[in-house]
């Protein structure tokens, strides 16, 4: 009897509640950091994330928005001849160098681009648990961002990233994890970051270029305002 009454007990002790599926997006501005913490960082929110809905403790999405010391990272199918030099090379140029878990080819983050990276869990969001449609996302996020600016940027059919003609303005590339994102997205905002694109072969992409907003417009907009208009891309894209 006494046996029956505590299983009784346990079984009516209340499970943890899993987070409420719709959190707030919280924002982080970083201002101009190294990679490899920001890095550490994306994949600890990921994990909290993660947790979260696996009824852990309650862990917001985020929006991490960053301007990074020079950077080259790639993914692990990237072929050797896409690094230029190769990384010691590369180092050599004043940057870090990581290769890291996301898809997609070799790229360069540095002053002068605006970086994104949403820890998100997508069966929130609008696109849905749907990879295609979440790259698709992010790439309008950039469109609208540009288009903010009067600018006409769109897509290249076959490959990701954000186009005028044949000037690359944002690169993005992701990972998922149980529908919850890592990586993101980068709007190059002034000319600095393209000299060091010339070191590699961006995103493997043979025979385009890569512009800024710097050089279509004429001139550098603040990069306090692109975040601005990116954030509100974002939410409105988002439902976020």
């Amino acid at each position: 009897m006494a046996t029956n009454m505590a299983k009784s007990a346990r079984d009516s002790t209340p499970k943890p509640k899993t987070q409420d599926p719709r959190p707030t997006l919280q924002i982080i501005r970083l201002g101009r950091q190294r990679y490899a913490p920001v890095w550490e960082m994306q994949r600890r929110f990921q994990q909290e994330r993660i947790a979260s809905l696996e009824g852990g403790p309650p862990a917001p999405d985020r929006l991490i928005l960053v301007e990074h010391e020079p950077v080259f990272t790639w993914g692990k199918r990237t072929k050797p001849e896409h690094l230029g030099g190769g990384e010691a090379a590369l180092r050599a140029l004043g940057a870090d160098t990581f290769e890291v878990e996301r898809g997609g080819e070799v790229t360069f983050h540095g002053p002068g681009q605006l970086v994104g990276y949403p820890i998100i869990y997508l069966g929130n969001a609008r696109c849905g648990k749907d990879l295609h449609k979440y790259m698709r996302a992010l790439e309008q996020v950039c469109i609208d961002v540009a288009a903010s600016y009067g600018i006409k940027a769109g897509r290249v059919d076959g490959l990701t990233g954000v186009w005028v003609g044949d000037g690359k303005l944002a690169a993005m590339g992701t990972r998922v994890s149980k529908w919850v994102t890592l990586h993101g997205f980068a709007i190059n905002v002034t000319n600095d970051p393209l000299k060091w694109f010339a070191h590699v072969t961006p995103c493997g992409i043979k025979g385009k270029g890569i512009t800024s907003l710097e050089t279509l417009l004429g001139h550098a907009p603040a990069l306090a305002e692109v975040e601005e208009r990116t954030v509100t891309a974002f939410r409105l894209m988002f439902g976020l």
